[in-house]
């Protein structure tokens, strides 16, 4: 492993960054926000936000592909454009219903869904566009200043949100994400990317092109199936079992809130750090970070003291980012152009398949052994999906691909 200097990146990328920059942390606001924005409709409780947090979730899993598909057929800068004015349009309806002073629980779903949509457009494009606007030799630093960006921005947004919403209403805050998205349409349609030069087919060809492209490298299909196991135990963890554990040993929501966080500020360091480094196989380098990911699971399985259980989630938010950063920059490499946005979305896919799982097992599993064994469990299952994806040659063995050999 080395340090390598950083190299100047162009203003078109710089637009990029800093359009993910303000519509991450209008997220930040927008996450807050529509939970309260729900439960303002009377008689709605924590099912009805559990409602329209899935009803904009699920569009984002199940048309993700269908959004890779289109990514590799247009130019990526247009349609990101239409994704950012799609959600601009959608958040400016939802703080419409919610100050309407008769909302609705299916008015904030549908539109809550349309945001959805939009993610589901604009992850596979922005997965595609950032080879297209920095040379080869620039993407690991690429990938990496976005994820600062973003990072910090989500850090500050929701911790902002709060106060907004408390000071002012959940609908304030909405306005707030819709105007982020605007802005970010607005520095987005300042790049310009040329359409690819391919004919469009029919969508089930273009789904089965990609599907054989994500086959044909094992390091992919295997690292991502074990990145779903480990995304499913983060979501148990810091959705359903770390809450319970702050609940009944910590005191409650504070403590939680500062161990949450410093997971934050991890992904902050993990990304600077991952925009210096060069390792000679990055797939098994960021395959072991995951590892990190176990340390705060185990910690509040023990009940460690809050600081310590602060230090290990300081560790997974590094991990989660150099994980983040070598992966990206990998995937980049080595997938040809023309497809690059269908596999990223295979990629998404498959990281998120088990997502939901985590989240409905984790409850019932705790309230069966208890939080502690539960989490020992999520700890166990990073640990063992880490080990097995090591057992392929390809994970292991995936050499940096020198500039002029990149795809």
């Amino acid at each position: 492993m080395s340090l390598a200097a950083p190299a100047p990146l162009g203003w078109r990328f710089r637009a990029l960054a800093a359009a993910r920059t303000v519509s991450v942390a209008g997220n930040g606001f927008g996450r807050v926000a529509l939970a309260f924005a729900v439960l303002s409709v009377p008689g709605a409780g924590p099912a009805e936000v559990s409602v329209v947090l899935a009803c904009q979730a699920l569009p984002q899993l199940l048309l993700i592909l269908v959004g890779g598909v289109v990514a590799d057929r247009v130019s990526r800068s247009r349609l990101m454009v239409s994704a950012e004015v799609t959600a601009t349009a959608a958040w400016v309806g939802l703080a419409l219903v919610s100050g309407s002073g008769t909302p609705s629980i299916t008015g904030l779903a549908v539109l809550a869904a349309v945001s959805g949509i939009a993610t589901a457009v604009f992850t596979p494009a922005m997965s595609g566009v950032v080879p297209q606007l920095v040379r080869p030799e620039q993407l690991q630093r690429a990938n990496a200043t976005i994820r600062v960006g973003q990072n910090a921005a989500l850090l500050i947004g929701l911790g902002l949100s709060g106060v907004v919403v408390a000071a002012f209403g959940a609908t304030t805050a909405l306005v707030v994400n819709a105007a982020s998205f605007g802005v970010s349409g607005i520095l987005i349609a300042r790049i310009r990317v040329p359409d690819p030069a391919r004919a469009s087919v029919r969508l089930l060809v273009d789904l089965r092109r990609g599907a054989r492209e994500f086959a044909a490298r094992q390091w992919l299909w295997v690292t991502t199936a074990q990145f779903s196991v480990v995304v499913a135990a983060l979501n148990a963890t810091a959705g359903v079992l770390g809450p319970l554990v702050a609940t009944q040993h910590y005191g409650g929501a504070t403590a939680w809130s500062i161990i949450i966080g410093s997971q934050a500020v991890g992904t902050i360091g993990g990304a600077t750090l991952a925009a210096r480094i060069r390792v000679a196989h990055p797939i098994r380098t960021a395959v072991l970070a995951t590892l990190g990911l176990a340390v705060p699971m185990l910690l509040l399985a023990c009940t460690a003291p809050v600081w310590l259980c602060c230090a290990g989630m300081l560790v997974s938010g590094i991990a989660i980012d150099v994980f983040g950063v070598l992966w990206s920059t990998t995937l980049q490499q080595r997938v040809p152009e023309d497809v690059l946005s269908r596999v990223s979305a295979f990629d998404s896919f498959g990281s998120l398949s088990l997502a939901p799982l985590g989240l409905l097992v984790a409850g019932p599993v705790a309230a069966a052994t208890g939080t502690g064994p539960a989490l020992l469990a999520c700890a166990g299952l990073v640990v063992a999906a880490t080990l097995a994806a090591l057992i392929s040659p390809e994970v292991r063995r995936l050499r940096s691909v020198p500039p002029a050999a990149t795809a």
